[in-house]
C-alpha cells in the first residue's frame, strides 16, 4: 500500500512541466519558483506552526537555497525551455548523478549492476535528446542537469538535517526561505535587470493560470512534500523510490493531453526504458530482500 501511496507525490511532481507549459509559458522561471514554494511554505506554517532553534538556521537556509531555490529554478526552466514529456523523462537519470556523486565525494564505489544500469541510461539519454529527432534548447539540457545534482546535494543535505531537526520543521522553513530568497531574487530581475520579462503579468492572471497556480502550490508542493516526508519515514528509500516510476508516466501523459505533443514508437520506447533501467537495481534489491525474510 505505501508503494502506491509513494506513487501520489511523484505523480503531481510530474505534472509539473506540462501545467507550466500549458498555463505560464511565458512567465519567468524564477517568479513560479517563488510563487511555488513561498506560499506552500506559509500553509503549511499555518497548519502547524513551528519556529528552528538558533543553531537550526544556518543549516536551513544552506538546505533552503539548494533544494527550493536553485532547484524551482531550474526546474521551471525546464519546463519552459524543454518539451514536458522528454523534461519528465530526463529526470530518471537521478540514479546515474547519484552514483558519481557517492563515487567521486563520499569514495562509494557503485555495484556492477548499478554501474551497467547508469552507463545504459546514458546511452538512452543521448539518444533520446538527439538534436536531430528532437528539438532541444540548450538552456533546459542545462537546467536539467542543474535540477539533478540539487536533488542529489539537496536530498543529501535533507538527511543531515533531519537527524537534529524535526522533518516538519526542515519542510517548512526550507519552501519559506527558499521562497522568500527567490521572491528577493525576482523582484530585482523585474526592476533593474529584465523588466520586460515580467511585462507579460500586466495583461492579468486568467482563470487558467489562477487554476494552474493552484495546482503548483497546494498539491503539488504542499500535499505532495508532505507526503513524500510521511512515506520516508515508514518505507525505505528502496521501496521509496519505485513509487518515482509515476513521475515520467505523469510527464508523458500530461504532455500529450495538455500540449498534443506526441512522438514516434522509438522515442516512447526509449521512455519506457530508461523508466526501467533506472529502478531495475532497487528492483532486484528489494526482490532478493522479500526472498531473504522469506527463508527466515
Amino acid at each position: 500500500m505505501n508503494i502506491f501511496l509513494a506513487m501520489i507525490p511523484a505523480f503531481l511532481w510530474g505534472t509539473t512541466y506540462a501545467v507550466t507549459k500549458y498555463a505560464t509559458p511565458d512567465w519567468p522561471p524564477i517568479l513560479l519558483g517563488a510563487l511555488r514554494a513561498l506560499p506552500a511554505g506559509l500553509l503549511l506554517f499555518v497548519l502547524k506552526p513551528s519556529w528552528p532553534k538558533t543553531k537550526q538556521w544556518r543549516g536551513l537556509v544552506l538546505l533552503a537555497v539548494v533544494n527550493i531555490a536553485l532547484f524551482f529554478s531550474f526546474i521551471f526552466i525546464m519546463a519552459v525551455n524543454l518539451p514536458a514529456a522528454i523534461a519528465g523523462v530526463g529526470m530518471v537519470s537521478v540514479p546515474v548523478v547519484a552514483l558519481i556523486y557517492a563515487w567521486v565525494f563520499k569514495k562509494q564505489r557503485p555495484a556492477f549492476l548499478q554501474s551497467v544500469c547508469a552507463l545504459i541510461l546514458v546511452i538512452l539519454a543521448w539518444r533520446l535528446f538527439d538534436p536531430q529527432h528532437v528539438t532541444i534548447n540548450a538552456l533546459g539540457v542545462f537546467a536539467l542537469i542543474g535540477a539533478l545534482l540539487t536533488i542529489v546535494v539537496g536530498s543529501t543535505l535533507v538527511q543531515k538535517m533531519s537527524t537534529h531537526t524535526h522533518w516538519w520543521t526542515v519542510l517548512t522553513w526550507q519552501l519559506i526561505i527558499g521562497g522568500s530568497l527567490l521572491s528577493l531574487v525576482a523582484m530585482t530581475q523585474a526592476i533593474y535587470f529584465d523588466p520586460q520579462q515580467y511585462q507579460v503579468l500586466a495583461n492579468g492572471v486568467s482563470s487558467i493560470q489562477w487554476l494552474a497556480l493552484f495546482w503548483l502550490i497546494v498539491p503539488n508542493t504542499a500535499l505532495a512534500y508532505i507526503l513524500y516526508v510521511w512515506l520516508l519515514g515508514r518505507m525505505t528509500v528502496v521501496e521509496f523510490t519505485f513509487g518515482t516510476i509515476a513521475n515520467p508516466i505523469a510527464g508523458i501523459i500530461c504532455a500529450v493531453v495538455l500540449l498534443s505533443e506526441h512522438y514516434q514508437v522509438w522515442q516512447y520506447t526509449i521512455m519506457v526504458l530508461m523508466i526501467f533501467f533506472s529502478v531495475l537495481p532497487q528492483l532486484l534489491k528489494l526482490t532478493r530482500r522479500q526472498r531473504s525474510a522469506k527463508i527466515v
